[in-house]
């Protein structure tokens, strides 16, 4: 128990206690706290005093008489190196999370807690993205956790991996679990959550032994809404759980951000209705950290001497580089024509594009049509220095 975070050692066994009470979510154990201040208070109060809460007789009468044997799994995991947990009393709870109508009372952690209170965007999408999706998961997070940002997102398949492995090349990122911290899911980003955990940060509100089930998956939601400053929904379809998030972050009043695509893709129609909603059109990472950056106060202002992109001279002597420039023109023109001028393949097209377009050099237009910028000479940033 060596490893719990100050002021929670002494009062975790009582915040189990209730919190592994039938009978107590979220909503009733913030009143529980706001009413009587601590989890062992709430322990010790008379059971005249719990009903007076319109709690029901048998969770009366399960938190008057608690059973010990029902933290025993939570509590030999938190034994365990590494492992800790922070309560909503605890003065490095997350600010943002706790002022969210229903906040975790408990977070299990596997990982640096540090990453907790550091300026986080979460970065959410479908389950199985197109191509260019996960290019723009990996480099908008490259990016932005290059500039100062933890990447939040849920640890699932699809864009939510790509986000992860983009911010782990560059700066940070913070995974959201909807299963026990005891639990992995999906079973093939188990190298992945082992990476996030040996560095960076786990995280979830349920104890150890909860499995994968899908009521759980919203509720794990709110909690990556609820951490960060903004929301960013690279591709989703009309009925993804990412627009679940989204929904979450606006009733949270956090900025929610969407990348437009294709008007044929059905993975872009999702990021359409947010749009249409009122979400943010970002078409460069920079868009969301010019958006955010004065919300944090401690971000560099992101400029092209921020940009974790190749080299220009680099990228100025890759033939495949040079190709495509000369391909592309002042007038849009389409990926399709693209491939066709270059003759290189359609991923090398896409993930080329992507680049020159967080630097600055090219831009896109509706129905995927791209075209030189005309500021596209100016330096690099490692020119610039």
């Amino acid at each position: 128990m060596d490893d719990m975070p100050p002021n929670t050692s002494d009062t975790l066994d009582a915040w189990l206690q209730v919190s592994h009470t039938p009978g107590i979510g979220n909503r009733y154990f913030k009143r529980l706290i706001e009413r009587f201040g601590s989890a062992e208070a709430i322990l010790t109060a008379s059971p005249d005093e719990l009903a007076a809460l319109s709690l029901p007789p048998a969770t009366v009468e399960r938190l008057s008489n608690p059973d010990p044997q029902r933290i025993e799994t939570s509590l030999k995991w938190l034994e365990q190196p590494g492992h800790q947990a922070i309560t909503l009393n605890d003065p490095d709870y997350p600010q943002l999370l706790r002022e969210i109508d229903d906040p975790p009372a408990i977070l299990y952690m596997i990982g640096n807690p540090e990453l907790l209170l550091q300026p986080q965007l979460a970065v959410v999408g479908s389950r199985n993205p197109t191509s260019s999706g996960r290019d723009n998961a990996r480099e908008f997070a490259r990016f932005l956790a290059g500039s100062g940002f933890t990447i939040c997102s849920g640890l699932a398949l699809g864009i939510d991996t790509e986000a992860h492995r983009g911010a782990l090349s560059a700066g940070r990122t913070l995974a959201v679990m909807g299963t026990g911290p005891d639990r992995i899911y999906p079973a093939k980003n188990q190298a992945l959550a082992h990476q996030i955990a040996a560095d960076h940060l786990l995280i979830t509100e349920f104890p150890p032994g909860t499995p994968a089930k899908a009521e759980n998956f919203p509720r794990r939601n709110r909690i990556i809404s609820g951490l960060s400053l903004g929301v960013l929904v690279v591709e989703a379809t009309l009925k993804s759980g990412s627009l679940i998030t989204a929904r979450l972050a606006a009733e949270q009043g956090r900025e929610v951000f969407a990348i437009p695509g294709s008007i044929h893709n059905p993975q872009s129609k999702g990021c359409h209705a947010l749009i249409r909603q009122g979400a943010k059109l970002v078409e460069s990472a920079q868009d969301i950290g010019i958006e955010l950056a004065p919300l944090t106060g401690l971000l560099e202002p992101l400029t092209d001497k921020t940009q974790p992109a190749t080299p220009q001279s680099q990228r100025q002597t890759d033939p495949d580089y040079q190709r495509l420039e000369e391909a592309l023109g002042y007038d849009p023109v389409s990926v399709d024509e693209l491939i066709t001028r270059t003759g290189l393949t359609p991923e090398a097209v896409s993930s080329m594009l992507l680049l020159l377009e967080l630097e600055g050099h090219v831009s896109s237009a509706p129905g995927g049509y791209y075209s030189r910028v005309l500021t596209a000479s100016r330096p690099s940033g490692r020119e610039s220095k």
